[in-house]
């Protein structure tokens, strides 16, 4: 989870064009266009006030289920497909941290209905295991619930397991208080920059004792295997990230220097942890997609250190990455400068996922306050960025509010100001291989490219966006509008190039 303070700084072969335009539907009857594209049924209802503005029921994301396949771009970005065999582009939000916002089924169905196939689902140690060996069975229930709706909904769930600052009984949450060692060294809560408690000797020694103990090793495993065994059934469920933002203990051969120690624990503590756990996770569910977190400091454009894993289960290794992406500045409650930093988080981030063939998901990412000028730059640079070297994200955070803060929606549930541009169109899932992909939120021009294969492609075009209908450019393929469910289907000849074009 980010602070508001301080974190520690560290040649196409093009068919003719077709330009047309569909704007929303009058009638529930299908009117077709010069192009081939079709607008069919008309929107349901605006909702009541206070609830997500719904301009037209849309199309629910195809089941999740489970796929040996992935397709790689000749960039080496890869992507997860679905059933079909299309590769899967997931964006969505975090949700679900705190007591008081859990999700029930209406959640999810907002979700859906803004046009989002990706929840991740923030569950903690603490809740599932309050007592050493006594599972709450209650917490168990909830997020089954949670994961029935995302079923029914097609929505993509990862399961995060989170902490902030060891646990509660640093005044945070993650690990219980019976698996927290500190061997009695200090801790003094900092009330003015959370983040600088992880310095506290007290939590750095609790995340060794993890690490190293035999015992909360294995209790740790044994928690993996509990919610693996309790939730892999669920045809929603994308898979498990195995620890959020992981940190460890200063040595002296650091040099009191976080560059230094974070490539220590990294290649030696936290990779240890995700060689345990995998294999733990595998005695239960073969199937689902296990993430692996470096430490936050990748988001400064420092390179992980982890190692390579090995996935013990029957065919391709269903292994992924899943960094964070936030600026210290605008973390600190500043304005992006619009420095270098997306650039370098960019040329940093894609060499471990490519070397080791993992797709990348980026499971945090977003702004405290995306209404100022800088912030809302960022935003838009943060999601262009992220449509060139990776295949999802999550951004943080599910909640409404017209005053600020990391909620991504505004009071009324569209989208915050300044947060447009995580609310556009974008491929859902590609029948072929991805190419580049772009929007500008500012003149609603959005364009995507690819090459072909048998089947169907499914571009998210919200009526949001394109509220008085939308111009449609289309070279390589032909495409067909559904209004009501605000998606547009590409059929293409395989092999083809395609290049789709939309503006207002």
């Amino acid at each position: 989870m980010p602070t508001v303070l301080n974190r520690v700084a560290a040649g196409l072969a093009l068919a003719t064009a077709a330009v047309l335009t569909f704007a929303p539907a009058a009638s529930a009857a299908p009117a077709p266009a010069a192009s081939g594209i079709h607008v069919a049924g008309k929107p349901d209802k605006p909702a009541k006030p206070g609830k997500p503005d719904k301009p037209g029921k849309p199309g629910k994301p195809a089941k999740p289920g489970k796929s040996d396949a992935t397709v790689t771009t000749p960039d080496g970005r890869v992507f997860i497909t679905d059933k079909q065999g299309r590769a899967l582009q997931l964006r969505g939000y975090n949700a679900a941290k705190y007591v008081h916002d859990r999700l029930n089924p209406a959640d999810i169905e907002t979700m859906a209905d803004q046009g989002f196939n990706f929840l991740r689902l923030v569950v903690q140690w603490q809740y599932f295991e309050p007592e050493q060996g006594q599972y709450d069975q209650s917490y168990f229930d909830y997020v089954d619930s949670v994961l029935d709706a995302a079923d029914r909904e097609g929505v993509h769930v990862m399961l995060d397991m989170h902490q902030d600052v060891y646990g509660p009984v640093f005044g945070a949450s993650g690990a219980p208080e019976w698996a927290t060692r500190t061997d009695g060294l200090p801790f003094e809560d900092d009330p003015a920059n959370w983040f600088n408690n992880y310095f506290q000797p007290a939590v750095m020694r609790a995340f060794t004792h993890l690490y190293n103990d035999a015992d909360l090793q294995r209790a740790q495993q044994d928690l993996w295997t509990e919610v693996a065994g309790a939730f892999n059934e669920h045809e929603s469920l994308l898979g498990y990230d195995l620890f959020n933002e992981p940190f460890g203990e200063f040595i002296e051969e650091d040099g009191g220097d976080w560059v230094t120690a974070s490539a220590r624990i990294e290649s030696t503590q936290i990779s240890d942890m995700y060689d345990r756990l995998i294999p733990a996770i595998r005695s239960v569910d073969d199937d689902s997609w296990i993430f692996v977190e470096p430490t936050v400091l990748v988001g400064y454009g420092v390179p992980t250190q982890l190692r390579s894993f090995d996935d013990p289960r029957d065919g391709k290794a269903r292994l992924g990455y899943a960094p964070h992406f936030y600026n210290t500045g605008v973390e600190e409650g500043g304005d992006w400068t619009q420095d270098d930093f997306v650039v370098n988080y960019e040329a940093a981030i894609s060499a471990y996922p490519t070397a080791n063939g993992m797709p990348m998901i980026v499971g945090e990412w977003g702004v405290p306050n995306s209404r100022t000028p800088g912030n809302a730059a960022l935003v838009a640079a943060q999601v262009s960025a992220m449509e060139r070297f990776a295949s999802g994200w999550a951004i943080w955070y599910y909640c409404a509010s017209d005053g600020g803060g990391y909620c991504a929606m505004n009071g009324d549930g569209g989208a915050a100001p300044g947060n447009e541009p995580a609310y556009g169109p974008y491929a859902r899932a590609i029948e072929g291989v991805p190419g580049a992909e772009q929007f500008d939120a500012a003149t609603g021009t959005y364009t995507v490219t690819f090459t072909a294969g048998a089947g169907q492609s499914e571009i998210w075009v919200p009526q949001s966006t394109y509220a008085k209908g939308a111009k449609v450019s289309i070279t390589g393929g032909k495409a067909h509008y559904n209004a009501k469910k605000q998606l547009l289907h590409i059929t293409a000849k395989p092999g083809a190039k395609v290049t789709l074009t939309l503006t207002r």
